[in-house]
């Protein structure tokens, strides 16, 4: 088929993959770790069905709930902030300030899930991510349609609506994979069984931007 006279336009929001570098990968696999039992617990301010939640810097308020912290080298964050800010750079944003606002780690065992949920930070507008640590040899058992799996799946749902619209994506995650997408955009995953486990990586930033400034920006 030619498509020499083809263009893509694209009208809603975007989710964008990275592929984490090994150094960064492995950086962050091995404070986690070796740091655990100092890391604080972060299950008081997230949504998930899962005992192990862990924080390894937080720059917000401070509150009952976290005070702020930072387990992470400086080569890691900046790292954080290059992706993101290519995230909004690829959207055409413009004229915009970013704070990390969070980043935390969740160990997920056999029947734990995180139910569909948003994000936000000190801000309501920012963007998510989610980073694959860790996955289980096997999901377990599908107790029916295991043409179509949905154990332990990642899966993130847009907000766009109407004919030929796609409403939601369920990627054949990987280890080192990395989603960015926007604090409200939808996204859950599901329970496994058996053994193993399923570690995941999410981090906020917050994005403080104008919207009449960047409306229309081609």
């Amino acid at each position: 088929m030619d498509t020499s006279d083809f263009s893509f336009i694209f009208l809603g929001q975007s989710v964008l993959k990275y592929q984490v570098p090994l150094d960064v990968y492995n950086t962050i696999n091995h404070i986690y770790e070796t740091k655990y039992p100092e890391l604080k617990p972060a299950n008081k301010q997230l949504v998930g069905k899962i005992e192990k939640e862990h924080s390894l810097f937080f720059d917000g308020k401070d509150s009952p709930k976290m005070n702020r912290h930072n387990n992470l080298p400086q080569n890691v964050l900046q790292w954080f902030h290059q992706k993101f800010t290519h995230y909004l750079q690829w959207n055409k944003t413009r004229e915009y300030e970013m704070h990390l606002n969070s980043i935390w780690v969740n160990n997920m065992f056999e029947n734990e899930y995180n139910p569909v949920h948003v994000h936000q930070g000190t801000l309501f507008t920012g963007l998510s991510s989610v980073m694959i640590l860790k996955l289980p040899e096997s999901y377990g058992v599908e107790y029916s349609s295991p043409d179509a799996p949905q154990n332990g799946r990642l899966q993130i749902l847009g907000s766009a609506s109407g004919m030929f619209a796609n409403i939601d994506y369920q990627p054949d995650i990987k280890e080192r994979d990395f989603y960015i997408f926007p604090y409200d955009m939808r996204h859950c995953v599901y329970p496994f069984n058996g053994p193993g486990m399923r570690r995941t990586l999410a981090a906020n930033m917050d994005v403080q931007y104008d919207p009449i400034i960047n409306r229309g920006v081609s």
